[in-house]
């Protein structure tokens, strides 16, 4: 029996629970998750941190995509980093001391991702272009701009995580 392919999100309809100009960030985050989830099922934990042409390894793009998000709606709430969110960053791209797997990263992304839909749908539309400071220099921002730019950035990642997986894979 063939399974019949879902629309990408954005074609299936309003979400109806979403202030409606948020919906597009959380189309693209849940469609980021969708793929980045076909993508990494069955990659071998032993490539998760292997690299090509000496671009970023796929559990750099993993811990990033995960650590982008969360720093970005951290600043959209006008709030200024953790120390565990500057350690997290610190780590990024490093496989640590503890075996973390491929499931443990998507499992992560995969979190993080509902944090910033549930982080959306209770935005005030009325916020979106109040300035946040990004950053220890507090660059300027904006709310809508945060939300948009953490989208455009985890698609950027991930068609790049694309590429490296399929290579990584094709090589084995």
């Amino acid at each position: 029996m063939t399974t019949q392919k879902l629309p990408e999100v954005w074609l299936r309809g309003p979400l109806t629970d979403m202030p409606a100009l948020l919906q597009p960030i959380a189309h693209a985050l849940l469609q980021a998750r969708e793929e980045l989830n076909e993508l990494m099922a069955g990659f071998p934990d032993a490539l998760l941190w292997e690299k090509v042409a000496g671009m970023a390894s796929p559990g750099f793009h993993l811990q990033h995509l995960t650590g982008v998000l969360n720093r970005l709606f951290t600043y959209a709430k006008g709030e200024g980093l953790s120390e565990a969110q500057l350690n997290y960053l610190a780590a990024e791209g490093k496989p640590g001391e503890h075996k973390i797997t491929v499931a443990d990263l998507v499992n992560a992304f995969n979190a993080e991702v509902d944090n910033a839909i549930n982080q959306l749908k209770v935005t005030d539309e009325t916020t979106l272009t109040d300035w946040r400071g990004v950053g220890r220099a507090q660059l300027p921002s904006t709310v809508i701009g945060l939300y948009t730019h953490s989208a455009e950035h985890t698609m950027r990642h991930l068609g790049q995580l694309i590429v490296t997986v399929k290579v990584l894979k094709h090589g084995q």
